[in-house]
């Protein structure tokens, strides 16, 4: 699930190390608390040379700078495999701080990703910082990190949507009060929507969506067959779940009861509105489907994990965050 952060958000930014220091090894009682005298060849300052080749990161999100949703997890994407082994150390130096302190795991995605959530959704208006002070730290793999990695970031307004499939419904609440319910249509019994929890990944004004690209048909004589770009594009899952108008529904309610092939269906003026209340982070909860719940990692669905759930893919178990 690597594409995640790269179609989310620009790279991590880097704390460059510094190469200006006096040579010394950083470490306490080194050669500068020793007594004058004649310093041995070994006693020499020399530069710090990698251990092995650089363990990198090929994205932090929430990108700096930003304001999310509640549901919103910090994830960490690996460019490289980090061996089980080397987990525990790694989660020890991906620190997380908050201006409310919150109880809170790492939990992992395969070999190459790692997700922080909180145990329950953020309190809003919280600040958040990551601190990956990965430097000299092993992958388990032979490679050892040579950057610091930090990003901010704050938690917004507390916007929830909750769909029912069955009821044709949308409700919208902002803070925990009810700000519109909406009418929608979400997916056929062919192919049913993801049920669950999940935090939107980004939104776009117009998104190009085929059959073909999700696997459900490439034969331009068929009926499920579709070529279209959409409006007012809220995304759910990387595999392929949008809240949106689509030209093909364009009435959705209990009264058209159309299916759809697995998004959730507006109106284009409800479309529109709904586009305008969410941003990244929130969550969409979606009940009443055939369908199973949204794998965690099938973009940022974490809440679709119970806490003990998530505690089992953690080297390291519940902490409570630093405090800012």
């Amino acid at each position: 699930m690597g594409g995640i952060g790269i179609a989310v958000v620009t790279g991590a930014m880097l704390v460059g190390v510094s190469a200006c220091g006096a040579g010394g090894s950083g470490k306490a009682g080194g050669d500068d608390a020793k007594a004058p005298g004649k310093q041995s060849a070994s006693a020499s300052p020399s530069p710090t040379k990698p251990a092995g080749p650089p363990m990198l990161l090929e994205t932090i999100t929430p990108q700096t700078g930003t304001k999310v949703g509640v549901a919103m997890p910090i994830s960490v994407v690996f460019t490289d495999p980090v061996a089980a082994k080397a987990r525990a150390a790694v989660e020890k130096h991906m620190k997380v701080s908050a201006s409310q302190p919150v109880a809170g795991a790492w939990h992992w995605f395969g070999d190459k990703r790692a997700d922080w959530r909180p145990k329950t959704y953020w309190p809003s208006g919280t600040k958040v910082k990551i601190d990956a002070d990965l430097t000299g730290v092993s992958n388990g793999n032979g490679r050892y990190g040579v950057h610091g990695y930090t990003h901010t970031f704050t938690i917004g307004d507390d916007v929830r949507a909750d769909v029912s499939v069955t009821g044709h419904t949308m409700k919208v609440t902002r803070n925990g009060k009810p700000v519109r319910t909406l009418s929608i249509n979400a997916g056929s019994p062919q192919y049913p929507t993801w049920n669950g929890t999940m935090a939107v990944i980004d939104k776009q004004e117009k998104v190009h969506m085929t059959s073909c690209s999700v696997g459900i048909s490439c034969d331009k004589g068929s009926p499920n067959y579709y070529d279209l770009t959409l409006p007012w594009d809220v995304h759910l899952t990387q595999s392929g779940t949008y809240v949106h108008y689509s030209t093909g529904d364009p009435n959705p309610g209990s009264g058209s009861a159309r299916g759809s092939h697995g998004c959730v269906h507006l109106s284009m003026s409800d479309a529109k509105w709904f586009y305008g209340q969410v941003k990244q982070g929130d969550p969409v909860t979606i009940t009443g489907s055939s369908r199973a719940k949204a794998p965690a990692d099938n973009g940022y669905a974490a809440f679709n994990l119970d806490w003990q759930q998530w505690l089992s893919g953690s080297a390291t178990g519940e902490g409570t965050t630093g405090t800012l």
